[in-house]
């Protein structure tokens, strides 16, 4: 997984080049460590060639805190984690780790916005999450059946649910979520539905009263709640740092999947930040135009379906996930980030990405279900 942290007040000119450029640099030295080893480097939501037997803890990354985890996870759990997605194709499996999970590869973006601006950003930033993911999806296979258009959707939800199978434990909220209402006006909000949701897996020593940090004139590091934080996966999920000796917030998109190539990937951040960006200034009414329960419906059906999908938009009008996608999300997005003083070449290299993928509806999950039939044609000519 690769994170990109932006803040709206360094999007200007060609800072998503200067991006991208990085972004490409760590790939090829992730293909130069490949190389090595006799083996290359695909760029993508779920590896079509990962089986099971490649998720063992023996392929954990050797961190403490990952071992840790995946001890929590499996406490929590009282049992296997088990899997059942229901596509093209049907998969079921039990597995004895959280490794199901690794099997997930994203390109998470980092959005930072200011404390009094959080809500309405954080409020677009779920509304059109289902858009945008439905133009990226590339993950339409695992373990061989085909499945959902992004997979990794269902995939990572289920493989870190601790509920356990009571019918009581299955009406607590999952730790993978998108989440139930709008917020209505600050990012405390988020926080207490977690703190009061989900119990304590993880903890370490905290070596700071916040409160006397605050009465010195300080800044708290809110190690606690950081940690804490980093157990509970909303898609959308806010991120609570400090930077530079300044306190930020961040609004982290856990949808994108990495691939098929750095172009798509930074199209995809680009596309998402714009539209955030874009939405949030020009409806300051977001929470009454749009009805929550069919923006996380449009989520679902993006992750099923992709482009083929069917949204309710304003006052409940249906639309194609294509329609909605080329005549609103898109001019929406090149005026938010014009808006930002973001370069008109750059604008335009990477939402033509998007509008390209869209009018042929060639996403990276098609390219990958269209590369499966080819292979099956192959092997039943030979």
């Amino acid at each position: 997984n690769l994170e990109a942290n932006l803040s709206p007040r360094v999007l200007e000119g060609s800072c998503f080049a200067a991006m991208q450029e990085e972004l490409e640099s760590f790939v090829s030295q992730v293909r130069d460590a490949a190389a090595n080893h006799g083996a290359q480097v695909a760029l993508t939501g779920i590896l079509p060639t990962l089986s099971k037997s490649d998720l063992s803890l023996e392929n954990i990354t050797p961190r403490a805190r990952y071992y840790a985890l995946n001890d929590a996870m499996h406490r929590a759990s009282k049992g296997a984690f088990r899997l059942r997605i229901q596509g093209t194709d049907e998969l079921m499996i039990e597995h004895d780790s959280v490794m199901l999970e690794a099997c997930n590869t994203s390109f998470q973006v980092h959005l930072q916005v200011a404390a009094e601006e959080f809500a309405s950003v954080y409020n677009a930033a779920q509304a059109v999450t289902g858009p945008v993911l439905a133009a990226a999806v590339n993950s339409p296979l695992l373990f061989g059946r085909r499945l959902w258009a992004e997979t990794r959707i269902a995939l990572f939800q289920q493989s870190l649910d601790t509920r356990g199978t009571d019918l009581h434990m299955r009406e607590v909220s999952s730790r993978v979520r998108f989440g139930g209402s709008w917020i209505l006006d600050s990012v405390v909000e988020l926080f207490q539905e977690d703190v009061a949701a989900f119990q304590v897996l993880l903890a370490q020593e905290v070596t700071e009263d916040p409160l006397e940090v605050l009465d010195r004139g300080g800044i708290p590091k809110l190690q606690a709640l950081q940690l804490y934080n980093s157990t509970v996966y909303r898609w959308n999920r806010p991120c609570y740092g400090i930077s530079n000796g300044k306190p930020h917030l961040r609004v982290e998109c856990r949808v994108l999947p990495a691939g098929p190539t750095t172009t798509d990937e930074m199209a995809n951040a680009v596309f998402w930040i714009g539209a955030v960006l874009g939405l949030a200034r020009q409806c300051e009414d977001l929470c009454e135009r749009l009805d929550f329960d069919d923006i996380k419906g449009n989520f679902l059906a993006a992750a099923r379906y992709g482009l083929k999908a069917n949204f309710r938009w304003e006052e409940g009008q249906v639309m194609s996930a294509t329609g909605l996608i080329l005549d609103q999300l898109l001019p929406l997005a090149e005026s938010g980030l014009r808006r930002q003083g973001i370069n008109d070449r750059h604008i335009e290299r990477y939402l033509q990405v998007i509008e390209d993928r869209v009018a042929t509806g060639q996403t990276g999950a098609q390219w990958a279900l269209d590369s499966l039939e080819r292979l099956q044609g192959i092997r039943n000519r030979t």
